[in-house]
């Protein structure tokens, strides 16, 4: 077994937890966070003793291999690289860091320490993910896709409110496109590559986050285009257009449902674990059993970040973690 500490006590948190405990060599050992008392509150669901509320302390302890970062974005980037250079291996919460740079770091960092770094992205490694990959030539030439993801935030209320929670907060390294959007970026990203030209436009709030946004993303022959919100609410369905059919896609996080329209209707749709974040959690085990971070997954983080960063400059979303 590796045994894991978590960063962050959270929800998500939580529910990575639970995705170790579906046939996995996970084992959770520790818990930190900043206060004693909520590590030691979290860690007593799992029965675990090990809690820590100083990060150096955790990053030298031996009893812990590997490290679970799911702690404000802003944080992410000095928090995984104070775990690789102690030769932790790290699974780190989406998006791996505030912009591009950090993510080149992190991954020098991985590899300059003989360690594992794996963005915690569970699409790309869902059975109906790899059904998509699988079936998408049956469209024939593709021409256009339209991925759409639009969530009205639990926390908009607040912001209206006059505060500013950290969902849309430029401290935190938050908005539109570092959460609901980062999605539709990564499964572009992840089916077709890094694109040749990227267009974008975004509400931005008064807080200087984006509230939504669109993008235009244009590879050889065919478009992307992307729909993002917290601020709004959508139930569209994303789809992938070819010159012979088209795919529909419900939830492009998760991937409920996926049908394949050609001269027939088919159902491509494949049982799915509940827990579906033991999907990237049997991932991240496998690169660390294997000895050798997986290429085409570090590939996809630079490329989605790359992206990202890109859409942020365009859009005039700027972080102080910019300027670090």
């Amino acid at each position: 077994m590796i045994n894991f500490a978590t960063i962050g006590t959270n929800w998500i948190t939580e529910s990575f937890i639970n995705g170790t405990l579906v046939n996995n060599d996970l084992k959770l050992a520790a818990v930190y966070s900043r206060n004693l008392d909520n590590a030691k509150t979290f860690a007593d669901k799992f029965a675990i003793n090990l809690c820590f509320d100083d990060l150096e302390a955790l990053s030298k302890c031996d009893e812990v291999e590997a490290v679970y970062i799911a702690s404000p974005n802003s944080l992410h980037f000095e928090q995984a690289l104070l775990m690789l250079e102690n030769g932790k291996h790290v699974i780190c919460e989406k998006p791996l860091a505030s912009h591009f740079q950090q993510v080149e770091k992190l991954y020098q960092a991985a590899i300059d320490n003989n360690v594992i770094l794996y963005e915690a992205y569970k699409t790309a490694q869902l059975p109906n993910f790899k059904q998509i990959k699988e079936n998408i030539s049956e469209l024939g030439k593709l021409r256009k896709a339209h991925i759409h993801y639009c969530q009205y935030s639990s926390r908009y209320q607040r912001y209206l409110d006059g505060e500013i929670p950290n969902t849309f907060n430029p401290e935190f390294s938050n908005g539109s496109i570092m959460d609901i959007g980062y999605y539709c970026i990564a499964f572009t990203v992840a089916l077709f590559g890094k694109p040749k030209r990227i267009q974008a436009d975004a509400i931005i709030l008064g807080s200087g986050v984006d509230g939504c946004g669109a993008v235009l993303l244009t590879y050889d022959g065919f478009s992307v285009t992307i729909d993002h919100s917290k601020i709004s609410r959508s139930e569209q369905v994303s789809e992938i257009q070819g010159e012979e059919g088209n795919l529909l896609i419900k939830g492009i996080s998760v991937l409920d449902d996926v049908t394949l329209v050609t001269d027939s209707i088919r159902d491509l749709t494949l049982p799915q674990e509940q827990d579906q974040m033991s999907y990237e959690a049997s991932f991240f085990a496998e690169q660390i059993k294997q000895g050798v971070i997986n290429d085409e997954a570090m590939l996809q983080a630079k490329n989605t970040s790359e992206v990202i960063t890109e859409i942020r400059r365009l859009t005039g979303v700027n972080f102080p973690a910019d300027d670090i």
